[in-house]
């Protein structure tokens, strides 16, 4: 039972992750990965890509079928840290707030 609420949680933070990546690369923008502080939007695409396929195989690990509810809330709640930190970090982001004026 432990998968269960490890894998998924783990991928709602994987996913969510993805998110802004994808995002970034579909629009033709530039940001910040693992592999640079300012990737191209080709970057971007595949790593918001790769994270949704590890999403996809966390959830698959997970057998999200025997407890769904369960599981369901474990990716709500690491979808919710992940984007929190996220959304705090990236506000305290000079670079960012610039970006935006």
């Amino acid at each position: 039972m432990w998968h269960l609420y490890i894998f998924s949680f783990l991928a709602g933070m994987v996913g969510t992750n993805g998110v802004p990546h994808f995002v970034k690369g579909i629009i033709g923008e530039k940001h910040q990965t693992p592999f640079g502080p300012s990737s191209p939007a080709v970057t971007n695409f595949i790593w918001g890509w790769l994270n949704f396929l590890v999403a996809a195989l966390l959830i698959h690990l997970a057998h999200p079928h025997l407890h769904e509810l369960r599981s369901l809330a474990c990716v709500s709640l690491g979808s919710l840290l992940i984007g929190l930190v996220l959304s705090v970090t990236w506000s305290n982001r000079p670079q960012v707030k610039r970006a935006h004026q």
